[in-house]
């Protein structure tokens, strides 16, 4: 199979080199093009991101060469890249331009931004779920006067932790009504150089800046529905969160509690929603998409895991592993999940929407 040329947008940053360097044996896609802010401009890759490569040993061999572009110009990549990841680090408004630019040039851009999540026409994908938003694109092509570009993005990385296994349950029958999640979220998600060592070593701290909001909310637009041409939020789950950083590098994870919105005589018990978890699979893993892992819900058995250090890698850092399913005293169940925060939280995740659109044909015509 002949690889398409792909671009990344904020290269140079955390985000932008993890995407650099998964990408680096991707199977379909080449890295071709990068860009970055004016201050790296014209620079090789390797220079530009000088005494501040953070993914690895080495820079890939195929893109420490390349000249890092000016990302605010999106004619820079016409003819040098198919479509871009955009892991852009600007003002929203300014990334919302920018994004629109790029698309309007007939460049289709995967996002890990937040800039347009909230956009009604643009789908906000953990591929497994809400596969289905992909068609708002036909009606955001349109309403922009877009022939070939289009925006589609990844939620925020907390909601990882829990998305596949409430998604699980509502498409088992089981829908939920409530929810309390409390997340210990990895240093790496605060980009780099992130929290102060001061503030972190020893230490927790219980406030992430516009992170409750997200957690609270997105989950209403990836379970929602598309009603002519945009995405309705669902209504249910009500969701409460604490967001809080903790010393660990990488790894997000999120102590839940949820209540059905059922009669007592119909909710699952504990080991039918074992069996809902362990048997769930989806449209990435009927498709075999290269990033998509074999086993999206892993369930331990252990009274100590799921633990950062010891499971954030199982299938690629990919999978949801949950651990510590018991009854709750005041909701129904409350159980421990945790999901790679830089992986299917960050690049992976938006290699993994890549992928699902090309296996869609939504860059066939490119």
């Amino acid at each position: 199979m002949e690889k398409i040329n792909v671009g990344v947008l904020g290269a140079t940053g955390m985000v932008g080199q993890r995407y650099i360097k998964l990408l680096e044996d991707h199977p379909w896609f080449k890295v071709t093009f990068v860009a970055a802010s004016p201050r790296s401009a014209g620079k090789p890759y390797k220079d530009a991101v000088k005494n501040r490569w953070l993914i690895g040993a080495e820079i890939p061999a195929d893109v420490e060469n390349l000249i890092v572009e000016d990302a605010n110009d999106a004619s820079k990549a016409i003819g040098k890249c198919k479509f871009v990841f955009s892991a852009l680090e600007m003002d929203k408004e300014a990334i919302k331009a920018l994004e629109a630019a790029y698309a309007a040039e007939g460049i289709p851009v995967v996002s890990n931004a937040s800039a347009n999540r909230w956009t009604e026409d643009v789908p906000m994908l953990v591929p497994e779920i809400n596969y289905a938003h992909l068609d708002v694109i036909a009606e955001q092509k349109k309403h922009h006067g877009w022939d070939k570009g289009f925006i589609a993005v990844k939620p925020n990385c907390s909601l990882q932790t829990y998305m596949m296994p409430l998604h699980a349950l509502i498409m088992a029958g089981y829908p939920v009504k409530r929810m309390i999640v409390t997340t210990l979220q990895a240093t790496s998600g605060a980009g780099y150089p992130g929290v102060p060592s001061f503030d972190m070593i020893d230490n927790i701290v219980p406030f992430i800046g516009g992170e409750e909001e997200k957690t609270e909310k997105e989950c209403l637009k990836i379970l929602g529905k598309v009603v002519d041409g945009k995405i309705e939020n669902a209504s249910l789950p009500l969701v409460s969160s604490t967001c809080t950083r903790v010393p660990v590098i990488d790894g997000h994870t999120a102590c839940v509690s949820l209540e059905f919105d059922l009669p007592e005589d119909k909710k699952p018990s504990l080991e039918e929603i074992e069996r809902v978890w362990t048997s769930y699979s989806s449209v990435p893993q009927e498709l075999d998409l290269p990033s998509a892992p074999k086993r999206a819900i892993v369930v331990r058995h252990e009274e100590n895991r799921p633990q950062p250090r010891r499971d954030r890698e199982t299938e690629k850092g990919m999978a949801c592993v949950i651990g510590r399913l018991r009854p709750c005293n005041v909701f129904d169940v409350k159980f421990v999940a945790l999901s790679h925060n830089t992986k299917r939280g960050a690049a992976l995740g938006g290699i993994l929407n890549a992928e699902l659109l090309k296996a869609k044909g939504f860059f066939d015509n490119l």
